[in-house]
């Protein structure tokens, strides 16, 4: 990447048609909010600003009276206490600049704090349809990266445009009470710093909205591709090189914008450096002129040219402070962005709490889709008329390909697909329910809706006759228990994983949960037993050892509604028969609803539901739906009468 031929200031030129980004008073509001509690703190740190700011004032005068007084004069107490002071003033700054930065940084890392727990908390209360529309490396960028960037907009960013601020109002004063027409003269130059700055300001401000876009793109990468499950997809389809040249393409995008950031703001600085040095040989010219004329006295000069330095220095900053700031308040509105994500899963203000629970379940023409863009993931806030950072990441993938993509309206309508259509049916108290169908009929979001990971798009679901959406979501934690098919357990230790579902638990507890899921005899074994670490999501275990464990998690909650993925066909036959015989324990005398996957577990229901498309097709005793003749009686003659046979 090369700026020679003026490409540089090309690109800075024509950054010029893009809008300037809006600063509302909105925004400004809402970061307040977060900087309100340490408002006490903020007022401090703006003391040690206008203290050390004057004392710095103080310096260049006290080398004019030297040369001015006290060594014309010979005045040796004097010529003492000026050299006093400036040891003095040094001594001072230096005290209140360590006050300050610990104000600073208090500030600073309480707004992190703040941010980050807000955040996380917000993400927390999201639906499940949420974290599958979004990508976890996205997540943790705003959690890490746009929050820290947040916090510099406070700390730093804000910090430094007050102490530039009152730097130059104070040394202006100064410059005009010691000499206003070299100060007018030294103000000549402001047009030739206004110009480069605004236009690289807002250069740079797009360059760091692009590195925070793609840092997200960097960390989605490797999120996914450095876990369990990512990196054995890697390894079982050998598409090693094929990660490592995409994380090296994201990392390069990082690595150029870094660099380019850098060349042009050295340019800029190294322009502004120029034009001051000129501005401050005028001064000295002129003003060394009027000393051999007598018109003021060579210390005066010397002060002078001391001031015109800490002029130029904070009008520098000033000038590209406007698109600096703006520039740091990206990092706040990705941060809000999230943040202002409406809770799809919320709870009423009114909701009920539950002391007893029957277990009745009812599902009311119950209709689901998953195709819903109000409701959907993570999504970029558009920005400075450039569109949002996922349709960029598009049209820069398209452009990679070779594709052309509109500017604008990228993704069609997309049509509504129903999952589930006008679902009707009761689960009674204690009753086995089995839910069985083809693959892609609805069974597992059925399971999605009962604890409320999604809500029904039309339609209601009852526990005891109350509308899951009137009960709080406590009542439904404590009450729903569900094994998924995949069995997720934390980097921790088996105890830890058990007693997630209930803290409180005793040894004694937690130890028949494991024995009536038929895995304590083999936990026991281990060197550590109990406290043996299961390694990232239990890959240290197998299939049928999680899903033993999984199940233990759930008896130890003891629910009185249990939802459950059967999940054996892919074990061997003595961790099916264990996980089979675990099951039996666990659902006696609690209502159940199972997507069966063996016919013991058909024969031993209650009642089964057909599923097929999305629709609830019959609905019956095994017998009852075999003298039907239809779509079970061809599962069953297919599936589930084989297995057995084998």
């Amino acid at each position: 990447m090369g700026f020679h031929g003026g490409g540089w200031w090309a690109y800075i030129s024509h950054d010029e048609q893009q809008t300037r980004p809006i600063i509302t008073r909105a925004l400004l509001w809402r970061v307040w909010q977060f900087a309100k509690p340490y408002r006490l703190k903020i007022i401090l740190l703006l003391l040690t600003i206008l203290m050390i700011t004057g004392l710095t004032l103080v310096s260049p005068l006290l080398v004019r009276s030297l040369i001015d007084d006290a060594i014309p004069n010979r005045d040796y107490r004097l010529l003492t206490l000026l050299a006093v002071g400036m040891v003095a003033i040094p001594i001072v700054n230096g005290g209140i600049g360590v006050l300050q930065r610990s104000l600073n940084s208090q500030i600073g890392e309480g707004v992190i704090f703040d941010l980050r727990r807000a955040l996380y908390e917000h993400m927390q209360q999201m639906s499940l349809r949420f974290f599958t529309q979004s990508r976890t490396g996205e997540l943790m960028s705003r959690l890490n990266n746009d929050v820290i960037g947040a916090q510099r907009a406070i700390s730093e960013t804000i910090v430094t445009i007050i102490s530039n601020l009152v730097s130059f109002a104070g040394t202006l004063i100064i410059l005009l009470t010691l000499e206003w027409r070299l100060t007018l003269l030294g103000l000549a130059i402001l047009p030739f710093f206004v110009l480069p700055a605004r236009r690289v300001g807002r250069v740079l401000r797009d360059l760091r909205r692009k590195s925070l876009e793609i840092s997200a793109e960097m960390n989605a990468t490797m999120n996914e591709t450095l876990n369990v499950s990512g990196a054995l997809l890697v390894k079982l389809f050998g598409r090693q090189q094929r990660e490592m040249k995409r994380f090296a393409d994201d990392a390069a995008d990082v690595r150029d914008i870094g660099v380019r950031s850098a060349v042009i703001g050295r340019w800029f600085f190294m322009m502004l450096s120029i034009i001051g040095a000129v501005g401050t040989a005028v001064v000295y010219w002129v003003g060394g002129y009027l000393v051999l004329e007598e018109a003021f006295t060579i210390g005066t000069i010397v002060a002078f040219g001391s001031y015109l330095s800490q002029l130029y220095g904070p009008l520098m900053a000033l000038t590209n402070a406007p698109v600096e700031f703006a520039q740091s308040m990206v990092s706040f509105e990705r941060v809000f962005e999230a943040l202002d994500i409406p809770v799809e899963i919320g709870e009423k203000a009114d909701a009920q709490t539950l002391r007893e629970v029957d277990g009745r379940l009812q599902f009311h023409n119950v209709s689901f889709t998953y195709t819903d863009e109000e409701k959907g993931g993570l999504r970029e806030v558009t920005r400075f008329n450039r569109g949002s950072s996922a349709a960029l990441l598009k049209r820069g993938k398209a452009r990679q390909n070779g594709e052309v993509l509109p500017e604008s309206g990228e993704t069609a309508e997309p049509e509504l697909r129903y999952a589930l259509q006008n679902i009707t049916f009761t689960i009674e108290p204690g009753e086995l329910v089995a839910l069985v169908g083809p693959s892609g009929a609805g069974k597992t979001t059925i399971t999605y809706l009962i604890p409320r990971l999604y809500d029904p798009t039309d339609g209601r679901i009852t526990l005891d006759n109350h509308d899951l959406r009137d009960l709080t979501l406590n009542t439904l934690a404590d009450n729903i228990g569900m094994v998924t098919q995949e069995s997720y357990l934390f980097y921790d230790t088996i105890r830890a994983n058990l007693l997630y579902a209930r803290p409180d638990a005793t040894e004694q507890q937690m130890m028949a949960a494991a024995q009536a899921a038929n895995i304590h005899d083999f936990i026991v074994q281990l060197p550590d037993q109990y406290d043996t670490v299961v390694g990232e999501r239990g890959y240290r275990l197998s299939g049928g050892e999680r899903q033993r464990i999984a199940i233990a998690r759930v008896v130890l909650k003891d629910p009185r509604l249990l939802v459950l993925d059967e999940a054996t066909s892919h074990l061997d036959s003595l961790s099916e028969a264990l996980i089979q015989e675990a099951l039996a324990k666990v659902m006696k005398d609690r209502s159940s609803l199972v997507i069966a996957h063996r016919l013991s577990t058909i024969l031993a229901a209650d009642k089964i539901l057909v599923m097929h498309q999305g629709e609830l097709v019959e609905q019956g005793t095994h017998e009852e739906l075999l003298a039907q003749g239809g779509l079970y009686t061809n599962l069953y003659e297919t599936q589930f009468k084989p297995k057995e046979l084998v």
